[in-house]
């Protein structure tokens, strides 16, 4: 059950840790290996697969940005699952070693059917008759489906125990520990901006100029790396035994406070079974209050206070998460139809050489590997000397400038994407690729703040037991950020239809889209969603269970208190 406030850690025996064997950065290296050779293999799929699934397979350009997002979306929902899992029965270890096969095996499929020509419609130029190409359908289509969704699974079930295990690795409750915890977050996202890296230089082009199959069978070749490398550090790893099902203490906190519900709060603080509180939600309270006559004891009537914290974190945190998820819809444009924009560019940097579309997107990745370490070395410390805290700034003020930054990459897409229809379509020129690079730029820094705050946030906010899956919230956040953007193509299209024309993406050539249209909606969507986390956040209070050196500490409505001060009494 979750809740205890003891740490617990064994090694892949099943033994007690040891401080001076177990755990630390040099356990957590290995872990951090699988983290950069993963999102190599994922992204160099993730991010090419419009051009798979529009050039190779013939779906239509909206239909193939909706796979796209789709595939992407599904990555991150699964990230509950392997949460679920790893938390509740199997632990990160071995939840990552059984998924990580199953990942490495949609790789695989997606090579063999990217290989051999029956597997795919016959050749046919979408862009110039796209109109006459057989799009693919029955047994190809299927094959295409089930190598993406084991992709799918295999990559959702390891991401958020990727993080968890990492973490793991150190302890929160020890100052040097917790200050090591924040430097790994940072590396982890180092780990993976390299992963990206080469996924979208390296793997692209090998994509571009090799063929899809060669470019999916390295990735699988990188999966299978990476996997040797988590199982490189089994003996230094400090696991965190599952508990059993983590739905069942929520369930029986809601139980016990609705049996409960007629219940005074009790002056007598032994009449509840612990001293850790918020003074929030309130209601959930009286689940943990024992009566005079001791007849409550069941745990569906009687709760530890613990038990009572975690549901309010739950509970909590959705305003939070719900914030990000538009940050996410951006990120899903970039990946889809900015590819496709790009397309449309100039690609040739010098004679002999062009840049793939695709391969834009690592440009902030570019930035952000010198980013990440000046961040780490310069501005934490800088930070942490002004404001006390561990991480500089809280993650929750991370997060806030992180989505105050993308809104302005949607407005550097709206803007060049005009001035790029109006060149082509009155001037007949055709602009460089490199005038789309300041959009990927913006929200890679964007990124840099955003998601490592949100994944720190959501680690630190959570008890004992539950690390996997509440870590597993934040790619949940990328997975309804992709749907959300299906259902914006799908809406917008309706919406903007016409007699004389489908939509403002109906179309399979950008020139006769509305593309800057819609990037300008995304634009002021953006702008919303922040000022509407501007006030979610503020009413937000930190879990009392973490250190002293952490946000609670400075936030004197998230500190830990007497009952007399939780109930007034």
């Amino acid at each position: 059950m979750f809740g205890s406030m003891e740490e617990v850690s064994v090694d892949w025996r099943g033994k007690p840790c040891k401080a001076n064997k177990h755990g630390g950065m040099s356990a957590a290296i290995f872990v951090l290996g699988l983290q950069a050779f993963e999102m190599m293999a994922v992204a160099a799929v993730g991010n090419n697969l419009i051009t798979y699934v529009f050039n190779d397979m013939h779906f239509p350009l909206s239909k193939s940005a909706n796979v796209v997002t789709n595939f992407i979306g599904t990555v991150f929902l699964l990230s509950l699952v392997g949460g679920f899992l790893s938390d509740s029965y199997l632990g990160s270890f071995w939840t990552m070693l059984v998924f990580g096969f199953v990942e490495l095996f949609g790789f695989v499929l997606l090579c063999i059917q990217a290989h051999v020509p029956q597997l795919r419609p016959p050749h046919c130029d979408m862009v110039s008759n796209g109109d006459h190409c057989e799009e693919a359908k029955g047994y190809k289509a299927i094959i295409l489906f089930i190598a993406l969704y084991l992709v799918a699974f295999g990559s959702g079930c390891l991401k958020p125990n990727i993080i968890s295990l990492g973490a793991d690795q150190f302890t929160r409750e020890n100052t040097k520990q917790s200050k090591k915890l924040s430097t790994y977050f940072n590396i982890a996202y180092f780990a993976f901006c390299m992963g990206e890296l080469i996924a979208l230089t390296l793997l692209v082009w090998v994509q571009t100029h090799s063929g899809m199959d060669v470019g999916f069978g390295i990735s699988a070749a990188v999966m299978g790396i990476g996997m040797i490398s988590l199982a490189s550090g089994t003996v230094l790893y400090r696991n965190k035994p599952p508990r059993g099902s983590i739905f069942t203490p929520i369930a029986q906190v809601l139980v016990a406070a609705i049996t409960t519900r007629k219940q005074i709060c009790p002056s007598n603080v032994e009449m509840l079974n612990n001293l850790l509180h918020t003074n929030k939600f309130k209601f959930l309270d009286k689940a943990c209050i024992r009566t005079q006559d001791g007849k409550n004891e069941s745990p569906w009537r009687l709760c530890t206070v613990s038990q009572v914290e975690q549901v309010k974190i739950i509970i909590s945190v959705v305003p939070i998460f719900a914030c990000t998820i538009i940050f996410n819809t951006i990120l899903a444009q970039l990946q889809t139809f900015s590819v496709q924009q790009g397309s449309t560019m100039n690609t040739k940097i010098i004679d002999g050489f062009e840049i793939p579309p695709a391969s834009l997107q690592s440009i902030p990745y570019i930035l952000l590997i010198f980013v990440v370490p000046l961040y780490e070395t310069v501005l934490v410390p800088t930070a942490r000397k002004i404001t006390g805290n561990d991480s500089g700034i809280t993650p929750l003020q991370r997060v806030g400038i992180g989505l105050f930054v993308a809104t302005f990459s949607m407005v550097s897409a709206a803007l060049v994407e005009k001035k790029r229809r109006v060149s082509a379509l009155h001037h007949d020129e055709t602009m460089s690729i490199f005038w789309i690079a300041p959009q990927f730029l913006i929200f890679g820094v964007s990124e840099m703040f955003t998601a490592v705050g949100l994944i720190e946030f959501f680690y630190k906010q959570s008890l004992e037991g539950m690390q996997s899956f509440l870590t597993a919230m934040t790619y949940c956040s990328y997975s309804f950020g992709f749907y959300l953007s299906s259902i914006l193509v799908s809406l917008v299209n309706q919406i903007t239809r016409s007699k004389s024309h489908g939509g403002w993406l109906s179309d399979n050539d950008l020139n006769k889209d509305r593309l800057d249209l819609f990037y300008w909606m995304l634009a002021a969507l953006s702008l919303i969603n922040f000022f509407n986390y501007m006030f979610c956040s503020k009413f937000f209070s930190y879990n009392p269970s973490l250190s002293n050196g952490g946000p609670c500490h400075d936030d004197p409505k998230a500190r830990q208190g007497s009952l007399e001060e939780v109930y007034d009494i």
